[in-house]
């Protein structure tokens, strides 16, 4: 069994988490604002700037696969704490990207950090709050999203005053810095643990784990789209760079507000679904605003696709980590849930682009994710919480192996 050693107080270790949650965003939402200037100065076009989005979420899907393998053999702190260095080091990186493909490389470098983290880390607040795993889990899940509001606000305004977008993206090492030091002083210690890659095996012969990662990846395909295409959609119709991360930014508080206060109010145990539901309910209005009316409300959309994408990530997690008691097995379940969701949320950016190479603007892109938001609603109905022990009967070992069981 895996040894923890608890800090004397839980306030250093929610400090930590949100810190953590803070660094995870703000790389992929700072890129919006400055996609005019990024592109003048790389000559990338726009299914080039979708690479920005995409390789990353590539990554975080491929990466989360060996997150149980990292934390059994590595150890959850110790991947943590490197991931967070490697984070800081392509954000450094970013100073000398001075063409496209360079700066492509820094969101793979950003991205497999952050990939590592998002793959280790719900296992780990499984573990140290299990009386309270779901209120941890939004205010992870809520700093998470706020970090995207901090990109898409702060990161224009510094290349502004320093007249150089390379500094708008690099300032972000300085919160990695102090992501690093949080993780290092407070994250408890731990010891190499069993066979999760046994358990992440088992888990991925069930069509519940698939079942999650085709919601999970639909639902975050809106959010990836979303931060690659919000900001130049309305930059095509006028607006500025500092403006349109505006929209950003007020997506990103609401995501982060709904992500902090759906896990709070569902309360401990019961059924997700119809909270569930209603970010998807959001999610639908924020798409079917910008496809049909983008000039009536561009912030009240912003805060509807915010807002139902935040509480849908978290409620998400939390789902994910509901199915199963045992906390290495639902960090592993979370893991994969997050692997096979990001490699579908990927897609979406490029796929948005190149809709718009073809219709010559963004509605065709819009109206896609309000699809695929009906399609997640229905999906939903499968996840009652009475079918979870015999959709993953991981009580016993010899469950893994048992090949009967439900999506």
């Amino acid at each position: 069994m895996e040894k923890t050693t608890l800090p004397t107080s839980t306030g250093p270790l929610l400090l930590a988490v949100a810190i953590i949650g803070l660094n995870l965003r703000p790389f992929i939402t700072s890129i919006g604002p400055l996609a005019a200037d990024i592109r003048a100065e790389t000559g990338l076009g726009l299914q080039g700037m979708s690479l920005l989005t995409l390789v990353p979420m590539i990554l975080m899907g491929l990466v989360a696969f060996v997150g149980p393998s990292l934390q059994s053999g590595i150890g959850a702190r110790r991947s943590i704490i490197a991931a967070l260095a490697v984070l800081g080091t392509g954000s450094v990186l970013r100073l000398f990207s001075n063409s496209g493909w360079a700066l492509v490389a820094t969101a793979a470098v950003i991205g497999f950090g952050v990939a590592i983290v998002q793959a280790v880390f719900p296992g780990v607040i499984k573990r140290m709050f299990p009386a309270n795993a779901a209120r941890v889990m939004g205010l992870y899940s809520s700093m998470l999203m706020g970090g995207g509001a901090f990109g898409a606000k702060v990161s224009p305004l510094i290349a502004d005053t320093t007249g150089d977008w390379h500094m708008g993206l690099a300032w972000l090492a300085i919160p990695a810095v102090v992501a690093v030091f949080l993780a290092w002083v407070y994250l408890p210690s731990d010891d190499q643990s069993g066979p999760a890659g046994n358990v992440a095996s088992g888990l991925l012969r069930r069509p519940r784990t698939w079942l999650l990662m085709a919601c999970f990846g639909l639902v975050n395909g809106g959010y990836s789209s979303a931060v690659a295409w919000l900001a130049p959609s309305y930059q095509a119709q006028g607006w500025s760079g500092p403006a349109s991360g505006s929209l950003l930014a007020v997506m990103a508080v609401c995501q982060a507000a709904s992500a902090l206060f759906f896990p709070m109010l569902i309360g401990r145990d019961g059924d997700r679904r119809k909270w569930v539901w209603l970010t998807l309910l959001f999610q639908a209005a924020g798409f079917a605003g910008l496809g049909f009316w983008p000039q009536l409300a561009p912030s009240v959309w912003a805060a509807l696709i915010g807002a139902g994408l935040g509480g849908c990530f978290a409620l998400s997690m939390v789902v994910a980590l509901d199915h199963l008691a045992v906390p290495a097995h639902a960090g592993a379940l979370s893991a994969l849930m997050q692997g096979g969701g990001f490699l579908i949320a990927a897609i979406p950016p490029w796929i948005v682009a190149v809709l718009h190479d073809l219709t010559g603007g963004y509605q065709a892109g819009w109206m896609l994710h309000l699809t695929n938001v009906m399609i997640v609603m229905v999906l939903t109905y499968r996840l009652a919480p009475h079918t979870y022990e015999k959709a993953l009967p991981m009580t016993k070992e010899v469950a893994i192996r048992d090949p009967k069981c439900i999506a």
